[in-house]
């Protein structure tokens, strides 16, 4: 018998999401429609060397309840075992975005000389966008150096959306 990945799809307001744990921790919180879907799934089943299967778990609906929480602003931090899939360098970029506070943003380049690889911005923002843990992993608080939004998984519309909340909510 193949290791699972216990999935689950929630449907929320803000966007529709993907969620899977394996062994106890979170692996993939993802927008569900997203450009890079089959890409991002099969780098997390592959990594975990686990096939996909709708299933409920524990940790599914504490994440549920956490993105919840999160939404209408009563909370801006997650306490969820993690379990991000990725090479090394991207595990590094997803390290550095957690520690990005919330109602604050971070360029690719302040984003890159974080992780000391200043030169490394377009894979910084590759990383980024290989994200299979949204929200969670906040890679909406990363915006270009002119300000601008840059890309996003779930959509330019959707980031706005998440950077005026935690503006707006943000002590």
């Amino acid at each position: 018998m193949t290791s699972q990945i216990k999935i689950q799809f929630f449907k929320h307001p803000y966007a529709e999401f993907v969620l899977g744990a394996f062994e106890g921790k979170l692996c993939l919180c993802d927008f569900r429609y997203r450009k890079m879907r089959s890409a991002v799934d099969a780098r997390i089943q592959s990594g975990l060397k686990a096939t996909f299967v709708e299933k409920n778990d524990p940790l599914l609906e504490i994440t549920k309840d956490q993105l919840n929480e999160y939404f209408i602003g009563t909370r801006s931090t997650f306490d969820i075992p993690l379990l991000p899939v990725g090479t090394i360098f991207q595990k590094e970029v997803w390290h550095a975005l957690l520690q990005i506070p919330y109602g604050q943003q971070i360029s690719y380049l302040g984003l890159a000389a974080t992780i000391n690889n200043p030169g490394a911005v377009r894979a910084v923002g590759s990383a980024n966008g290989a994200n299979g843990l949204a929200i969670v992993i906040p890679c909406h608080r990363v915006i270009n150096s002119n300000g601008s939004l840059g890309g996003f998984a779930g959509g330019i519309p959707l980031k706005q959306r998440l950077l005026r909340l935690e503006q707006n909510l943000s002590i």
